[in-house]
C-alpha cells in the first residue's frame, strides 16, 4: 500500500509546480502513448474525482460507459 501512496505523493509532486499548458501537454502526451503513463492520468483523474460534485461524476460514468460502448 505504501508503494501507491508514494506513487500519488510523486505524482502530485511533479504536476505541482506545473502551469495549465505544462499540465495539459502532459496529459496529452500520456493519452495513447506509453502504458507507463497511465497510472499517473489515474492519479490525476481520482484527483478530479474527489473535488467533483455527484453530477459530475455521473457525467463521466456516462462519458466512460460511451466510450465503451463505441469500442
Amino acid at each position: 500500500m505504501s508503494v501507491l501512496l508514494n506513487l500519488r505523493q510523486a505524482i502530485a509532486q511533479k504536476v505541482s509546480n506545473k502551469n495549465d499548458e505544462d499540465i495539459r501537454d502532459m496529459i496529452v502526451n500520456s493519452v495513447d502513448g506509453d502504458e507507463m503513463a497511465l497510472p499517473g492520468l489515474g492519479v490525476l483523474f481520482e484527483m478530479i474525482w474527489k473535488q467533483s460534485d455527484e453530477a459530475t461524476q455521473n457525467q463521466f460514468i456516462h462519458t466512460i460507459q460511451q466510450q465503451l460502448e463505441s469500442t
